[in-house]
């Protein structure tokens, strides 16, 4: 792996201040600040933050126990906190390959840790850009096969694209690569009300990067094409809820979903 660029503590990025709101502690104080601003205004951040990481657990256990799933690629992971895709991943199948990527300094920096005890072989790291899908691809061909099944995830990462046609595009061209019986996993935050609106607004205003809100409809735009598992396109919570949550989950404003590539 090479060296690192370094790391600006001066202003606030979303991988920090998502480790804030989980709980973790790979955070400055210009990510607390902001974290702490945001959640002032819309207290139901920390929700959505612990309900995507739940929603990962649920899609990779459910792709690796019940379809057979043993590749994963993790587009745009973040900082590790708990429940890794590699540990949900193994824990059902101790044999599966993951391909974690992220273009972020502190997130690369945390690699080597994350890499730490991991059985050789099962779990690499690249630093690539979403926004560069050939390029990235090339680097995941030397890791993944893509002659198997994979399943790709984009957690809460596809709002920090923009909303335009081109984002779709570059999906498009992730999903076209992957090997027919491949799944597709994403979810992102939507415009779906109106404290979450102000919320996104108070934070590209602090944030190096901005996040871009995007409506139900489009966030089901991204499966064009796939088949959806059921429940489809919903808010997290109510995708597949484990029996202990079942009647109790409760609608917030992250949509998502998983598609399998005919």
């Amino acid at each position: 792996m090479t060296d690192t660029p370094p790391i600006d503590t001066t202003v606030a990025h979303s991988a920090r201040v998502w480790n804030y709101w989980l709980g973790g502690k790979d955070n400055y104080p210009v990510d607390r600040e902001l974290g702490e601003q945001i959640e002032r205004a819309f207290p139901e951040i920390v929700e959505i933050a612990r309900a995507e990481r739940a929603f990962l657990v649920r899609v990779v256990t459910h792709l690796a126990r019940e379809h057979g799933v043993r590749q994963f690629l993790d587009i745009g992971t973040g900082l590790p906190t708990v429940n890794n895709t590699h540990e949900v991943a193994q824990s059902v199948a101790p044999d599966a390959r993951v391909v974690y990527v992220d273009n972020d300094p502190m997130v690369l920096a945390h690699a080597r840790a994350l890499l730490t005890g991991v059985t050789s072989g099962t779990t690499h790291y690249i630093d690539a850009d979403l926004r560069e899908p050939e390029a990235l691809l090339g680097q995941v061909r030397q890791h993944l096969d893509f002659g198997r099944p994979i399943a790709l995830t984009c957690l809460g990462t596809l709002g920090h694209q923009p909303v335009e046609e081109r984002t779709h595009e570059i999906v498009r061209t992730y999903q076209e690569a992957l090997p027919p019986g491949s799944f597709f996993a994403m979810c992102d935050s939507t415009n779906t009300g109106e404290a979450i609106v102000a919320a996104t607004a108070a934070w590209n205003e602090g944030a190096a990067i901005p996040y871009h809100l995007r409506g139900v409809k489009e966030i089901e735009a991204f499966f064009d094409g796939l088949e959806l598992l059921e429940p489809g396109v919903c808010s997290i919570p109510f995708w597949r809820p484990d029996p202990a949550e079942v009647g109790e989950a409760r609608e917030i404003a992250q949509f998502g979903g998983v598609g399998r590539k005919p």
